[in-house]
This record gives structure tokens, sequence and C-alpha cells, in this order.
């Protein structure tokens, strides 16, 4: 919950970015920002259910931001080791 007045935007919201940041680690290229997301230096984002935004630059954001869920996501598809034989 959001002890900020006015409150955060929720992670969900178009101006999700406009939230306050809570843990900075710029030398790691990274921020967690008060509504649970991860925002990157390159402007990508990971969103508290695990969907991500492709990075973008600011004045491209639109009611169609491209956000992947995190079931389809790229990462999400890569097999598991095979256990080894007994």
């Amino acid at each position: 919950m959001c002890p900020h007045t006015p409150l955060c935007p929720d992670a969900r919201a178009l101006d999700r970015e406009a939230a306050r940041t809570v843990v900075s680690h710029p030398e790691q290229g990274w921020s967690l920002l008060c509504n649970g997301i991860v925002v990157f230096e390159d402007t990508g984002e990971l969103l508290p259910g695990g969907d991500t935004v492709a990075p973008h630059r600011p004045t491209d954001v639109s009611a169609n931001s491209t956000i992947i869920p995190a079931a389809y996501h790229p990462a999400a598809q890569i097999a598991a080791p095979a256990e080894p034989a007994a």
C-alpha cells in the first residue's frame, strides 16, 4: 500500500513511471518504484506480476504500450535441464 500523498499510480496505469522511487541502484542500472515496478536504465520495466514492458522513450508511450505477459516472455521458453540418469 502506497504511503504517499497523493497516492502513486498503479502498476497497470499509463502513468505508472510517475511513482516514487523507493530503492535506487544506479550502479546496477535499476530502480524500484513504490508501485512495485522495477525500472531499468534502458527504460524497460518489470511489472509486479512478472510481465515486462519493452524499452521505450517517454514520448513513445501510448495506450498501446507493449506489455509482454510473463508466460510469453522469451526467458520462460527456456527448457529446464534434463534430469541426470540414475
